[in-house]
């Protein structure tokens, strides 16, 4: 049988000739079965248990929790580079659908039409980014709010999408929103998933070791035995005394304890309670840390856009701290709920510094945190009159220059299991002080001019030694080496000056 023009065409693509012997063109075409190069483990098996070890991690915490828990699973097809840094132990997953993102049909619409309200119009997509949530959950409610006769299509863009404009009736609808609540940002959590966000990131799941707190006052000259104090009561995660004379550097110490625990935190920007929002991301005390975009994470599943990954964090309150502060704040003019500082602080510490010179009485401050910190949660009141229980995990730090006995009794000081006093420094760590500071304040060391202070003003007049002076009198020398326009040396005579200014009515 003669070949046909397309039998020559399929043997020329399959490398052959149609009068070949045995050669049927469609036969030589057929699919085979590729053949697999034998997969090379890793030397010694490190990489599969390494990332057996991730796996398990993520799915214990998996284990138990209902479909739309924001928790990524990982499998073994899943793109995870074992030299990234460690894997975050809580991952938010992105929802398929409004339901399992914990939302409503009417909240997704209520912030939609806020947004268009307040913009005047806006794409599918745009939306989507705003609420952050993803496109096809808000494109299936932008068509329903069209079929309602809320919005109308203005204009095409990018493929199945458009630009959407509010009707009058939209507006309407959108300004009774308003009246409610005025927020738009991005959807809410729900309570649940927050909570179980903290329990993944708890700080009792956090165990520093003593390369960990060294790593992370490496800025500062520590004592080591004040390592073998401070670490017991880290690996606590509860709270401590830090109390002694000013300037020792209690703050600093406080300040740099939440590095020696996990780098970073999910946190979610806002908190859904039936109907009310909870804002709990805060720019001024939260610094956003996002992943890297080569990160195995990012390459492995789509992420929560809802949440914020931030370093873990440190919040810092003082003498301005009052009760209003460790409730929660109800704008009634906006209808928007502010987070109080202890949940703001979760999987992180929370620094009372100077205590004892609050506004307030220090015995109400601690009977309002006694349960917290023996039961680990605390009951918050939101505007509407319910009462929500929410997680109480961090690492609480009271700073103080005062006795800790002289300010709560032996009930809360059972409830702070550790008591650290930070001393003064010795002279060999005064002087070491004096020779770290010197470059970082532009001056060169000279050993016999600090020999002149050691011996002229704190030992001739038995003055004690603090971990803030060799700095502060630095910055007095080089403040007057810059009012004199001469270069930045050090002399007796400007140490002379500079004690006399500082030391003035101390």
């Amino acid at each position: 049988m003669a070949n046909t023009p397309a039998d020559d065409l399929l043997a020329r693509l399959a490398g052959k000739h149609a009068s070949e012997e045995g050669g049927d063109p469609w036969a030589s075409l057929a699919a085979t079965t590729p053949a697999h190069e034998p997969v090379q483990e890793h030397a010694g098996g490190r990489g599969d248990e390494k990332l057996d070890s991730l796996l398990d991690r993520l799915n214990k915490m998996a284990s138990g929790e209902r479909g739309g828990a924001p928790v990524a699973l990982a499998s073994k097809s899943s793109h995870v580079d074992l030299d990234d840094e460690p894997l975050d132990a809580f991952i938010p997953r992105e929802p398929s659908s409004a339901r399992e993102a914990g939302l409503t049909d009417t909240e997704v619409e209520a912030l939609a039409l806020k947004y268009l309200v307040s913009r005047g119009e806006a794409s599918g997509r745009q939306i989507s980014d705003q609420l952050r949530l993803p496109f096809l959950i808000v494109e299936e409610q932008l068509r329903k709010m069209k079929y309602d006769q809320l919005v109308v299509y203005k204009d095409t863009t990018v493929a199945n999408d458009y630009v959407y404009y509010p009707t009058d009736l939209g507006r309407e609808r959108g300004k009774r929103y308003s009246e409610h609540c005025t927020y738009f940002g991005a959807a809410p959590v729900t309570l649940k998933d927050y909570i179980e966000s903290v329990k993944a990131q708890s700080l009792e799941k956090q165990h520093p070791s003593l390369d960990d707190l060294r790593r992370a006052f490496e800025d500062l000259l520590i004592n080591p035995e004040m390592f073998r104090r401070l670490g017991p009561a880290v690996n606590s995660g509860r709270g401590l005394f830090l109390y002694g004379s000013p300037g020792n550097g209690k703050t600093s110490i406080a300040e740099r304890v939440t590095r020696a625990f996990g780098q970073h935190i999910w946190i979610p920007r806002a908190i859904g309670l039936d109907g009310e929002i909870l804002r709990l991301y805060d720019p001024s005390n939260h610094e956003e840390a996002p992943l890297p975009q080569e990160s195995g994470i990012m390459h492995s599943t789509k992420l929560d856009r809802r949440w914020v990954r931030i370093k873990r964090p440190t919040i810092v309150v003082g003498g301005e701290l009052t009760m209003d502060n460790l409730e929660i704040t109800f704008n009634t003019a906006t209808g928007i709920s502010e987070a109080p500082v202890q949940l703001k602080s979760n999987c992180g510490t929370l620094v009372i510094d100077d205590f004892g010179r609050q506004r307030m009485r220090t015995d109400e401050l601690l009977n309002r945190w006694i349960v917290p910190l023996e039961k680990r949660y605390d009951y918050l009141n939101m505007a509407n009159g319910k009462k929500i229980q929410v997680p109480f995990d961090q690492l609480v730090i009271f700073s103080t220059n005062l006795e800790p006995k002289d300010l709560c009794d032996d009930a809360f000081l059972r409830r702070i299991p550790y008591k650290i006093e930070v001393g003064d420094p010795s002279e060999s760590e005064f002087r070491q002080l004096f020779k770290i500071m010197c470059p970082l304040m532009g001056f060169e060391y000279h050993s016999e001019v600090i020999d002149y202070v050691v011996q002229e003003h704190y030992q001739k007049v038995d003055r004690p030694y603090r971990c803030c002076q060799p700095r502060d009198l630095l910055q007095q020398v080089r403040n007057l080496c810059l009012f004199e326009k001469e270069p930045l040396e050090l002399s007796t005579s400007r140490f002379d000056a500079a004690v006399e200014n500082y030391f003035a009515v101390m």
